[in-house]
């Protein structure tokens, strides 16, 4: 253990390898020894008188077996070492999951320390040690057995690098990937010469710059002049070096070398590390998600190192040339994400497994039975995984909370949430907390703020909202302006930095809102009762108070702390019915704001923003949270009303502190970001609706927004309208917060912040506390705290956003749970694969056709038209094909549908039955090609399954599924 231990860059896998690998060779040796001594003892006694004949002919046949042992051993000797280092890891020798590409060979001749050694300031202090099988002496260097230079540390400093040298006459049987090199290249080189007599110039150059690209690339950070390679070519004239040049010219034109200074070149590879996150697949593989690289990185399953979905971790890239995918492994886990998994329990008598119901947790979970707590076969729990084993066993958990039986609605909604690490009750302390504020406004803390409570003010909200955080205030100004307050519910007076309550806030970071329920960022009290602006009842608001004329002109705005009364509550049914008729409550003053609203509206369409109003799903559930039917939301003016003013006030905010007067510089601050289309997805998106006869001819920023509006006007009321609208959004890039201003392109505003929904939202909580801060003259606040909030926020709005789809996801599919072997009118809503999406007209439901069910012929996925086109008969479905489809499965726990095609436009189709296979594969995927409208969660195959030794679960072994991952993977 002490050569081991003294190491340092070696492998550790190495050591035993070269360790192994003399063990035969001593044996080899011995037995030749023995060999010798039995030849001597035969000739001797052959020699002597009156020994026995036979003594003679037994010593001679000894001489013969262990001649033959020798051969053996010199056999194994050539093969035993990878065999053997994969015995040493399987036992536990080597911590090290990966072999490698450390092959046994042949070699033709001893490579030199300086072929070997590193370049740069990173070797100087290497020393070269030769690692050499010392009997390899006894036979010569063409003999199986393998010389490698290692490099130790002499300055004494962790390890930083290890360099493997071989050089392989011909390659191992077995193993495919074994670096090939040899010392005759001046013999190819005649080969070639000789072979270009007879044939065209062109093959002979393409010949030679193939063998020049390899002698590049095998050592991709050194540098090579062409006189270099021309000697290791054998070419020695003139007119041979300048071929060498113009090979290489040819090659750097092509990218696949560069010039890193006049006549020396270096092939093109990427590589190194990176940090990142986990987006884990249901094969076992997964894609790092990094902004230092535009694609994902792919890790193949046996590169895990037991990571698993959301850790930050840090990834080595492998050397990489051209477009191919980049590609590593995982070395160090540096922040543990998502540990907890929503499954469904499997009792065994001596064992359970969690079955999880994620596609991010592609492994069954083994959970001892003293770590079972209550519950039950088939129950519906939270497991927490405890340990990851190295040896491709299952991931071992303890269960944390059981949710109940799988179907009930609270179970399910409860799944749901934790399935996102999202929490669905508040700590008791935090709850006590909330308890303890008073409810009472002090006459000192009204005497802090601007009055407002004798000005008229109401709200607007849903039917079915409890948490009012926006105010309208309307006053006819003696000059003939109006005053228009934005009142909004002020959160930062009873949620003070670092308290308890501050925290959960900023660990939720937003409200969710689920099919049928809000769980809230603040507890009960504060968001319900407190800060919201309920009728009747002074209320503490921070405001942005604005002067406006008729023509919806902004002339001043004033920003700050009030107390409100508000009059009246409006839902947008009573807010709307007021405006179509010219009757109720605050006529006058909902009719100028709303021609306001309108004003503002245009106003902005006419500078470019983009006109997203898409339908929003809802349900009308019974008393038990079933789904009696589906309907679809569109926004009227009443919601267009208060949209406006709320945009209106969180501009202006944005830009008091994001546009100092003077030459000031703006201090930190939290914006809501939007970035320009990604030009890749746009322009697939403009070659897609090509074929519904819809262009889009701009390239500029403005001149896009501009087109897309005109798009989506055109669209309203077609069939192709949700499709388009749909795909039109996932083209976009998302909005989120930051610290650092963009502006909002979707909005086309150059400054924008989220002011109006503290209850909801914890970026808006910031705001408001840095512009009081700000107010009071505070300095400049921490933009690393403020910008690592901002991302948390972003990620946690992403979560709630998912969350939220995958309930309504859930709704759909038990809506449709009744009505299988029913037949509706759909269209094709998306195209895999493996898979047709078909979104039924009616409702809006949408399921997916398998590939594997269109069995009168063989369907190609054509990514350049998105289309699935048979290869015999040519048949083809593609995006807005209007088809007729009959419900054949269910899957409520996959939240998944699979229809069964029937009719394409007029005609009948009909299939024969595919084979038998679970149900459930009509959720969308996201790591297939393909292009969808992408509303569906993602299904769990089964690809790469692999029985381990706790029941035939599926586990963490290498799997075989990664291939079908990689490099079909869509950024999202």
């Amino acid at each position: 253990m002490a050569l081991i231990n003294n190491i340092g860059v070696l492998n550790c896998k190495d050591v035993v390898a070269n360790i192994i690998s003399v063990v035969p060779n001593f044996v080899a040796v011995a037995t030749t020894f023995i060999s010798v001594v039995s030849y001597f003892i035969y000739a001797v006694l052959n020699i002597i008188d009156g020994v026995p004949y036979c003594i003679a002919v037994v010593s001679s046949y000894i001489s013969v077996a262990v001649y033959c042992i020798y051969v053996v051993v010199t056999c194994i000797s050539a093969v035993s070492c990878p065999f053997m280092v994969e015995v040493a890891e399987a036992a536990g020798v080597c911590p090290s999951t990966t072999l490698g590409e450390q092959k046994r060979g042949f070699p033709s001749r001893f490579p030199s320390e300086a072929e070997c050694s590193p370049s740069g300031a990173e070797g100087e202090n290497l020393l070269p040690l030769r690692v050499v099988n010392p009997f390899s002496y006894l036979w010569g260097t063409n003999s199986s057995h393998p010389i490698r230079i290692v490099f130790f540390d002499r300055s004494g400093a962790p390890p930083s690098s290890s360099i493997t040298c071989e050089r392989l006459s011909r390659k191992v049987v077995g193993e495919s990937s074994a670096p090939v090199y040899s010392n005759d290249r001046s013999n190819q080189m005649k080969k070639i010469k000789k072979e270009g007599r007879a044939s065209s110039k062109a093959v002979k150059k393409q010949s030679i710059e193939k063998l020049i690209f390899e002698i590049i690339s095998t050592h991709p950070d050194k540098a090579y002049s062409y006189k270099a390679i021309a000697k290791q070519l054998g070419f020695k004239t003139e007119g041979e070096k300048h071929l060498v040049m113009t090979c290489l010219t040819e090659l750097k034109v092509r990218n696949m070398v560069t010039e890193v200074e006049h006549g020396v070149f270096k092939v093109v590879t990427k590589g190194g590390f990176i940090e990142g996150k986990v987006d884990m697949t249901q094969s076992g593989s997964a894609f790092i998600i990094t902004p230092d690289l535009e694609e994902d990185v792919f890790i193949a399953p046996n590169n895990m190192n037991q990571a698993l979905h959301g850790d930050k971790v840090r990834v080595f890239i492998f050397p990489y040339k051209g477009k191919k995918r980049p590609e590593g492994e995982i070395v160090e886990i540096l922040e543990q994400g998502k540990r907890q998994y929503v499954g469904t329990v499997q009792m065994s008598p001596n064992y359970i497994f969690v079955v999880p119901d994620g596609k991010q947790m592609p492994f069954d979970i083994f959970v001892p039975m003293r770590s079972a707590g209550e519950a039950q076969d088939g129950d519906k729990v939270i497991v927490k995984v405890i340990e990851i084993p190295k040896a491709g066993k299952n991931p071992i958990g303890e269960i944390v909370e059981v949710l109940g039986r799988p179907g009930n609605n609270e179970t399910e909604m409860h799944a749901i949430l934790a399935d996102y690490g999202l929490p669905y009750h508040f700590p008791e302390e935090v709850t006590k907390a909330a308890e303890q504020i008073p409810d009472d406004i002090t006459p000192a803390e009204i005497a802090k703020r601007r009055d407002m409570r004798d000005v008229v003010t109401f709200t607007i909200d849903p039917a079915d909202a409890k948490d009012f955080d926006d105010a309208l205030s309307y006053r006819r100004m003696p000059n003939g302006n109006i005053e228009v307050g934005v009142h909004i519910a002020d959160v930062s007076h009873y949620v003070r930095p670092g308290s308890i309550l501050d925290q959960e806030a900023v660990d939720r970071a937003t409200s969710v809102y689920l099919v049928d329920r809000t769980v809230p960022m603040l507890p009960e009290r504060l968001s319900n009762n407190l800060c919201s602006l309920r009728p009747n009842e002074d209320k503490l608001t921070y405001s942005a108070v604005f002067e406006i004329d008729e023509d919806a002109n902004v002339l001043n705005t004033w920003i700050g702390r009030t107390v409100i009364h508000s009059d009246r509550r409006f839902t947008y049914e009573e807010a709307q019915k007021v405006i179509e008729t010219g009757h109720g409550d605050y006529k006058d003053e909902i009719l100028t704001l709303h021609t306001l609203a309108q004003k503002l509206r245009s106003d902005r369409f006419k500078h470019g923003a983009i006109a997203f109003d898409r339908e929003e799903a809802k349900f009308e559930l019974d008393e038990n949270g079933k789904p009696l039917r589906v309907y679809f939301k569109s926004q009227k003016e009443s919601n267009q009303l208060i949209e406006e003013f709320m945009l209106l006030a969180n501009k202006k905010v944005a830009e008091h502190i994001g546009k100092p007067r003077g030459k000031s510089i703006a201090k930190t601050f939290v914006y809501r970001i939007h970035d320009v289309p990604n030009p890749d997805k746009f322009d697939t998106f403009r070659r897609f609706i090509v074929k519904f006869g819809y262009y889009l001819q701009a390239t500029n920023s403005k001149g896009i927004s501009k087109e897309l509006n005109k798009l989506l006007a055109e669209v309203k009321g077609k069939t192709e309208e949700n499709l388009i609208e749909t795909l039109a959004v996932r083209s976009m890039a998302k909005a989120r917060y930051s610290t650092e201003n963009i502006g909002h392109y979707g909005l086309q505003f150059d400054h924008y912040t989220h002011f109006t929904s503290p209850i909801r939202r914890y970026p808006d909580v910031m705001v408001h506390r840095l512009l009081d801060m700000y107010d009071r003259k505070a300095e400049s606040q921490s933009k690393d705290t403020y910008e690592q909030l901002c991302e948390h926020s972003s990620e946690m709005e992403i979560l709630a956003s998912d969350a939220e789809r995958a309930s309504i996801k859930y709704k759909m599919v038990e809506f449709m749970m009744d009505k299988i072997g029913m037949e509706f009118d759909g269209i094709v809503s998306g195209i895999t694969e493996w898979g047709i999406y078909v979104e039924i007209k009616e409702n809006k439901v949408e399921g997916m056709v398998s590939t594997r069910d269109l069995t009168d012929d063989f369907y190609i996925f054509d990514e350049d038209t998105y289309s699935l086109v048979g290869k015999t008969n040519g048949r083809t479905f593609t995006l807005g094909d209007e088809v007729r489809i009959r419900v054949l499965r269910a899957n409520l726990s996959r939240k998944q549908l699979d229809y069964e095609l029937i009719g394409k436009g007029d005609e009948v189709l009909s299939f024969e039955p595919a084979a038998p296979r679970p149900a459930g594969g009509g959720s969308r995927g996201g790591n297939g090609g393909g292009f969808s409208s992408g509303r569906g969660s993602s299904a769990r195959g089964r690809s790469g399954e692999k029985k381990s030794e706790r029941g035939g679960r599926r586990s963490s072994s290498k799997s075989k599924g990664d291939k079908k991952d990689k490099g079909k993977r869509r950024r999202r």
